[in-house]
């Protein structure tokens, strides 16, 4: 089932397994970053079956899930079980459940741009409640204040993080792990390996396929009701990247849409708007929704950027987004192509909250911009 690199002459699940000891090996604490997709699943047997077979110690090791609120049930019901796998096998299971917060895309016309993790403030409405062995706090967590990424680095500096984190997820992904193995300092300034970095989504369901590893209930639900096998993501629903779970979940796990409705009203509009400019989506439903795109998206980034900022972004949030496009504004302008305006329009209209947007924006546009010049010099060249 092992699939070979063309760079290398072992296969993706030899070289993770390697990666894997050769953190162990430092003798350090080990943190294991788990969230219950398959990504992290993969990762987390790896790590399990090096333990069973001796070659790791698990005393070193310690699993972390960040319990996000709105995650599906199945993903809760796969982490429990897990948790029982790693604490048998003599390792630690630290099952986190803190006020830590997340960029909602929900909420625009109320600009709060926040969804809190179990917001003590909304009790009431918890999409879940928290299981009894959970932890609560932290004495350096600022509660409401910190995103998990933030957080999570001042509990594990004594030791070294791996993650399921593939750089075949997204070109932003691709560009941070190229620049890594060239020796640049991580985003974060953290001891964080990526051991399966390398694996395709192909690669990630033949291994859990062939291992014969359950995965949660939703990826077949989803799959079921027409979701892409590249897109099958699952985390909490509220950010620009994962909303697209809720515009489905009514069909599948009604019961569940109805506690996410109940937490966060908005939700809806991901069913009832998915296909628009407020998602940033360009497929050919929206086209023949909204018909021929006339629109001089130059001209309107001019405006909300230069002429009326004040009008568009109305939260500190948004000032700070709105300042890194300004900056790729004035950089790429005359480089960049009318899509590359469009691109940047519905990243500032839908959101772009880890400037993954931006980052793909510049990429395209540097990339576009050197084969231009490399047909030029070789025309020149040609006709000299």
């Amino acid at each position: 089932m092992a699939v070979k690199r063309i760079s290398s002459d072992i296969d993706v699940v030899t070289a993770a397994r390697q990666r894997i000891k050769n953190v162990f090996s430092n003798g350090v604490p080990v943190y294991l970053s788990f969230s219950g997709g398959k990504d992290s699943i993969v990762l987390a047997d790896l790590t399990y079956k090096l333990i069973q077979t001796g070659e790791i110690n698990p005393s070193q090791l310690t699993v972390l899930f960040v319990d996000e609120e709105a995650i599906f049930d199945s993903i809760e019901a796969t982490t429990k079980a897990w948790r029982k796998k790693f604490l048998l096998a003599g390792a630690k299971f630290q099952w986190w459940c803190i006020e830590v917060k997340h960029f909602s895309c929900l909420n625009e016309l109320s600009s709060d741009e926040t969804f809190v993790c179990w917001d003590r403030r909304k009790r009431d409405v918890w999409v879940r409640q928290p299981p009894p062995f959970a932890i609560r706090n932290h004495p350096q967590l600022r509660p409401r204040i910190d995103n998990y990424q933030s957080f999570l680095p001042r509990v594990t500096m004594d030791g070294i993080m791996i993650t399921g984190v593939r750089a075949a997820e997204s070109i932003q992904r691709l560009q941070y792990m190229a620049a890594l193995n060239m020796g640049a300092k991580g985003i974060t300034g953290t001891n964080t390996i990526y051991p399966i970095y390398d694996w395709k989504t192909a690669d990630v369901w033949l291994y859990l396929r062939d291992q014969r590893i359950e995965v949660p209930e939703v990826y077949l639900q989803m799959y079921q009701v027409g979701v892409n096998r590249n897109q099958l993501r699952v985390s909490q629903f509220f950010s620009v990247d994962t909303v697209p779970v809720l515009v489905h979940l009514g069909e599948y796990d009604p019961s569940l849409m109805e506690r996410v409705l109940r937490r966060e009203p908005n939700a809806y509009l991901a069913m009832l708007y998915w296909d628009s400019e407020m998602f940033h989506r360009t497929t050919r439903k929206r086209r023949e929704l909204e018909g021929e795109d006339t629109k001089d998206y130059r001209a309107l980034l001019k405006e909300m950027l230069f002429v009326r900022p004040g009008d568009f972004f109305n939260t500190e949030h948004k000032r700070k987004i709105a300042k890194q496009y300004r900056k790729m504004f004035i950089q790429m302008d005359g480089m960049a192509r009318p899509r590359d305006y469009k691109k940047m329009y519905g990243g500032l209209t839908a959101g772009d909250p880890k400037l993954r947007t931006l980052r793909a924006i510049y990429q395209d546009i540097s990339c576009a911009y050197a084969d231009y010049a490399k047909r030029f010099r070789k025309g020149g060249e040609a006709n000299g």
